[in-house]
């Protein structure tokens, strides 16, 4: 399986935003889309930080006016 799980740092900290991430495509105005195995997807405004397959992980840094909305 190739999922990852996709993370906000935020305020110094790690936090979930979303398991088994298997699409990440960027949107307008900055904001990128998630989408899971399951269908779930969320949008974010935010950067990628860094992303580590092997221990699949994708960490995004919190962009301003960050508009985090579930789909």
């Amino acid at each position: 399986m190739c999922e990852a799980n996709a993370f906000i740092f935020r305020n110094g900290e790690e936090k979930l935003l979303l398991e088994s991430v298997d699409l990440v495509e960027p949107e307008e105005e900055g904001q990128i889309r998630l989408v899971n195995i399951f269908g779930e997807q969320k949008i974010i405004k935010a950067k990628l930080k860094s992303m580590n397959l092997v221990n699949h992980k994708i960490l995004f840094e919190e962009s301003a006016g960050d508009a985090r909305k579930t789909i």
